[in-house]
């Protein structure tokens, strides 16, 4: 063989033997379909977490997933036809369409809100407290005593005195 066929042969064969791998990388794992759907015994974990023994809801569903898998079918395939069956509710997370999008969207959304308010709140107490220490008054009209202050004024002066 010539010299220069050497890295084209070992280029196919490194190529055929990730075809495999890249064909595997396809096919969910059946604990990832089992964490992607909640239990409907009531206990409010995934399949996968469900720790009742015997529990009447994720037997039955892990059964069902081992049948789905079994029939060559891809994780979206297969949440799709519990999705069918059980309605959305089975799903572990909200989808990201329609309605569900606000489920992803809201604690986002209220965590900047919140951040917002709180870099204005702590904006405005450090402007108050730069005004207070510098000796201007936060209130113009402030400055101006009435004459019942100043009346106390006197009175303490002469009372030190």
């Amino acid at each position: 063989m010539p010299r220069s066929s050497h890295p084209l042969v070992s280029m196919l064969v490194v190529a055929l033997l990730l075809i495999p791998a890249a064909l595997r990388a396809d096919a969910p794992t059946f604990q990832e379909i089992e964490e992607s759907l909640t239990c409907q015994c009531g206990c409010g974990l995934t399949v996968h977490s469900c720790n009742h023994l015997g529990c009447g809801s994720a037997l039955p569903l892990r059964a069902e997933i081992r049948e789905q898998m079994s029939q060559g079918k891809d994780k979206p395939a297969i949440l799709a036809h519990f999705v069918e069956k059980y309605g959305e509710k089975i799903l572990s997370s909200p989808t990201t369409k329609g309605f569900n999008l606000t489920a992803w969207v809201t604690p986002f959304a209220l965590v900047a809100l919140g951040g917002t308010f709180v870099i204005f709140t702590l904006m405005r107490w450090r402007s108050r407290s730069h005004v207070q220490r510098s000796g201007t008054p936060a209130d113009p009209h402030a400055s101006a005593q009435t004459e019942y202050e100043k009346i106390l004024e006197r009175e303490l002066k002469e009372f030190d005195t």
